[in-house]
């Protein structure tokens, strides 16, 4: 096969722990191999998927031609379809970092040792990998994370003259971006920014919490131009339907910089959902209970509302009931009212 591998013998077993850490650490070639054929059946297989993957991500200048990345006619990338997949990696497989952050560590009970061919990894503070590559064509190459205080930047070097020179250069493009920029956290995921009133809800009020970390990028040094504002409709304290979402333009808070949006967050839907107690409460107190229990509570609800003009709301939820065990075990999209979900219940509890 050629280049980096840990000598992958037909007669042993490796857990896919220990693939990955010999792929992260040393680059191991054999068994980016052995990865694809049990993923995909080939590597044929697998490539296919890397490529419709790339096409996905709009990595456009890349064209995969194998798992590995040895040299081969057509096998093409660049420098920002690197840092994309990179990002995409490192976002939305976070635990990749605990392999890529290895030093060193060994297999087959020691008698196989692994050091990072990251050096970065050891003499780079913050550093979270991320994968180096080198071939007699390409030379040396790199990609770079590292972060420090909630800020991750991510530096591509490619076709470096010597394995000193991608390390050196990745370094002062990271050092660039920690000295000349910061990330403005504004508010992390569960913090409540704001309580407003509901109407026909079990409960008065309704906390208003984060989706996600609420932050953006911005110049070092200057915190006191960024400003936060809640974009909340008023008739939100007139509150019927239970879900706040993004499509409500009712629920968006702005991340501005001397005045201009720069970035936008949302309020976390489902945790409203939960603390509205509104119809969404009252299909949660029926999950676990029976058909009878169910439709027993529903009818207590509808006491405690204007019914006629509840009914007139449009509601999202519907409740399923298992045919085994006789009560809800999921949710799906309807256009019901109270009173729908109500004649639902009694039609599947005489059925």
């Amino acid at each position: 096969m050629g280049g980096s591998q840990i000598w992958l013998d037909t007669t042993e077993t490796l857990t896919v722990h220990e693939m990955l850490k010999a792929i992260c650490v040393v680059s191991a070639n054999d068994c980016c191999v052995a990865m694809a054929e049990y993923i995909a059946g080939s590597q044929e297989m697998f490539v296919e998927q890397m490529n419709k993957r790339a096409k996905e991500l709009g990595m456009n200048d890349t064209t995969f031609k194998n798992c590995h990345g040895i040299d081969e006619d057509g096998h093409v990338t660049s420098s920002y379809d690197i840092a994309i997949m990179s990002r995409e990696l490192i976002t939305k497989h976070p635990k990749i970092m605990e392999y890529t952050t290895i030093w060193m560590d060994s297999l087959r009970d020691g008698k196989s040792e692994l050091v990072n061919t990251n050096k970065l990894v050891r003499n780079y503070a913050g550093c979270t990998g991320l994968k180096t590559g080198s071939t007699s064509v390409a030379l040396f190459n790199l990609s770079a994370t590292a972060t420090r205080d909630g800020l991750s930047l991510i530096a591509v070097i490619m076709k470096g003259e010597t394995s000193k020179i991608r390390f050196a250069e990745a370094q002062k493009l990271l050092d660039y971006g920690f000295s000349n920029y910061q990330y403005a956290l504004c508010g992390s995921k569960g913090d409540v920014v704001k309580c407003v009133e509901v109407n026909k809800g079990l409960m008065p009020t309704v906390e208003l919490t984060l989706e996600n970390d609420c932050g953006a990028l911005i110049g070092k040094g200057q915190n006191k131009n960024v400003t936060t504002d809640i974009n909340i409709n008023n008739n939100i304290s007139r509150l019927t339907l239970p879900y706040l979402d993004r499509n409500n333009d009712c629920t968006e808070i702005f991340i501005k910089f001397d005045g201009n949006i720069i970035k936008d967050a949302y309020f976390d839907g489902e945790a409203c959902a939960i603390s509205t107690a509104s119809t969404s409460i009252m299909l949660k107190e029926i999950i676990g209970k029976t058909k009878e229990e169910g439709i027993y509570l529903i009818n207590n609800y509808l006491k405690m509302i204007n019914e006629e003009e509840y009914d007139k709301e449009v509601l999202k939820e519907l409740l399923v009931f298992d045919d085994t065990s006789k009560q809800p075990s999921r949710i799906k999209c309807a256009t019901l009212s109270a009173n729908g979900i109500k004649d639902y219940l009694e039609k599947e509890n005489h059925s």
